[in-house]
């Protein structure tokens, strides 16, 4: 069973966007992975096509209707689809690469991309819609939010990365940050390789690699390092 997305939105126009193009795009076209996009728009029921009206309660800006995302949902997808439903949304649980190595196994997802101030409570409850974030900031919309989480579970099905390894030698695959790249030429702006990367041995490459990524993770996200340093105890 090929991946197969579902998003729903009101500018299915800038999909794939970025993912028709390099590893995802590939996959695309190969047929690794299936797009579908959902207007919500067009699920609306008066002249004006009006998705969105005032919060309740007053406030600044303008809010998703339930009812019309609802109906969007609804007559989009059948009742047994089994893939499951999220919201983009800056309130959401962070997405991990363990969540998206979970996905990667699944039969897809359903992805809706918020606009305006939010999407009406009892549409997000009565549809099960799982709020997911990308990063503590503040996007226009949830469609980039979707081609990053889209981009993170694509390159990790199979046959889409030329060589698996690659994917297990990245940040997070083992709780650390990826250690330092070097390549051609040997010597750049007096900046040499480090001797032990072209040592040959391979033992002590693999030591340092271990070493560099260990040293950069607790410099730089000493949450991530917190965490390994707990399992490590538990191991």
């Amino acid at each position: 069973m090929n991946f197969k997305a579902s998003v729903l939105t009101l500018y299915p126009d800038m999909f794939p966007g970025p993912l028709g193009q390099a590893l995802s795009g590939r996959a695309l076209e190969r047929g690794i992975w299936d797009l579908e996009t959902v207007q919500i728009r067009d699920f609306a029921t008066d002249k004006h096509r009006s998705v969105d009206d005032t919060p309740a309660g007053g406030g600044a800006g303008m809010v998703l209707r339930a009812d019309i995302l609802a109906r969007a949902l609804d007559e989009s997808l059948s009742v047994s689809d089994p893939r499951p439903r999220f919201l983009m949304s800056p309130r959401g649980r962070p997405f991990t690469q363990s969540e998206a190595h979970d996905l990667a196994s699944g039969p897809g997802a359903v992805i809706v991309c918020g606009r305006f101030e939010g999407v009406d409570q009892r549409v997000i409850d009565a549809r099960g819609l799982q709020e997911i974030s990308v990063g503590d900031y503040i996007l226009s919309g949830g469609e980039l939010a979707a081609m990053v989480m889209l981009d993170a579970v694509i390159r990790l099905l199979p046959g889409v990365m030329g060589n698996q390894e690659s994917g297990e030698t990245e940040s997070f695959e083992a709780g650390l940050l990826e250690h330092p790249h070097y390549t051609r030429p040997a010597v750049f702006e007096g900046r040499t390789i480090p001797d032990v990367l072209t040592s040959g041995n391979h033992k002590k490459i693999h030591e340092w690699r271990m070493a560099e990524a260990e040293r950069l993770t607790r410099a730089r996200r000493p949450d991530l390092w917190a965490e390994y340093m707990k399992e490590d105890d538990v191991d």
